[in-house]
């Protein structure tokens, strides 16, 4: 394998006193959806697995293939779908209603187990003598949105036998996954590398500049077909309405579009790939922190894009500082630092 010659610019950076600690390097993609680069920072061409940034575009199926429809999914589970969540009792409440709707149960999820993210909430589970189970996984909305769009796939056979290893690459529902995803980025999915996803589906890598042109095509319906593009908005603005849905307490996204309202959708995921809608600029946003950095570089980046290009108020300005240039302080509360967005992310920004 040939070396990766290019050295992409130091978007974000940790400051102890007045010393540079740490220098998060990256790149920025912000296309429209025509596919117009306003934004090229760094190497925007280079393909990386988007991971679960991509989530409400592996929903779309689920609205468009009629679903949603036929299962009468309200906004809090069309949200849910888009979601890497907390694994809170509320979470939990809206995957487990909508596995009902399907006439499943958590035991047909095939995300796999693991503790709920938010401390307070794996603390109380443990102190409560219960184990998790699949429904405390981060991505456990999106796959009982899978399951969900099965419904309307199986054409009679058996529900729990047509669903078995849906996450399967040649399975029909990530058929209609993949397909729905190379559409929006218009990306030849079929030549990517590809991996396996933390929750078992299938990840393709795809360059930023594509992930970006999705996203404004997301937030615009330009360039998807008729049905992805009524999905699309249907699951943004879903969002938008429940956002505690999209991830929880104390995560950006949560507190960013709670915020914003419709003027923003955002996602992370996973090893520091941030994706974003900005509707009213027509805009799309992808970022990737070549580290990894996603509490922390990942998020500043996104919140200076969000600062650059979408109109705040003097209360909305100051919820995206606070996440643009964060305080950082010790155990004792001991201001000690920050952490930021550099001056050449903010003028690659500036256009």
């Amino acid at each position: 394998m040939a070396a990766d010659r290019t050295i992409n610019p130091v978007l974000v950076e940790a400051i102890r006193g007045d010393t540079r600690e740490s220098a998060h390097r990256g790149a920025v993609a912000v296309l429209d959806a025509d596919g117009k680069r306003l934004v090229a920072l760094g190497d925007i061409d280079r393909p990386v697995f988007p991971r679960s940034a991509v989530k409400l575009l592996q929903a779309i199926p689920l609205v468009e293939g009629g679903a949603a429809d036929r299962l009468a999914l309200d906004d809090e589970e069309l949200a849910i779908a888009c979601a890497s969540h907390n694994g809170e009792p509320e979470h939990v409440a809206v995957v487990e209603r909508m596995l009902a709707k399907a006439g499943l149960d958590f035991s047909a999820l095939e995300c796999g187990t693991h503790w709920p993210r938010l401390g307070p909430v794996a603390y109380a589970l443990a102190a409560s003598g219960r184990e998790p189970n699949a429904l405390n996984n981060n991505c456990s909305g999106k796959h009982a949105g899978f399951l969900c769009l099965a419904c309307v796939l199986c054409d009679g056979v058996n529900l729990r036998q047509y669903a078995k290893d849906y996450v399967a690459p040649r399975h029909p529902v990530m058929r209609a996954v993949t397909e729905a995803l190379e559409a929006a980025t218009g990306y030849d999915l079929a030549r990517a590398p590809r991996g396996i996803d933390g929750c078992s589906i299938p990840t393709f890598a795809i360059p930023l500049d594509r992930l970006a042109l999705a996203f404004a095509r997301v937030g615009t319906g330009t360039g998807l077909r008729p049905g992805h593009a009524r999905a699309a908005t249907r699951l943004r603005k879903a969002v938008a309405r429940h956002p505690f849905m999209a991830a929880g307490n104390d995560r950006f996204d949560t507190t960013v579009m709670a915020a914003l309202g419709e003027r923003v959708y955002c996602k992370v995921g996973a090893e520091a790939v941030f994706c974003a809608s900005f509707p009213e600029r027509g805009l799309g946003v992808a970022i990737k922190i070549d580290d990894g950095n996603t509490a922390r570089a990942a998020e500043v980046a996104m919140a200076a894009a969000i600062e650059a290009f979408v109109d705040l108020d003097d209360e909305e300005a100051d919820v995206l500082r606070h996440l643009s240039d964060v305080t950082l302080r010790n155990w004792n509360g001991i201001e000690v630092g920050a952490l930021r967005a550099t001056s050449e992310l903010r003028d690659g920004l500036d256009v």
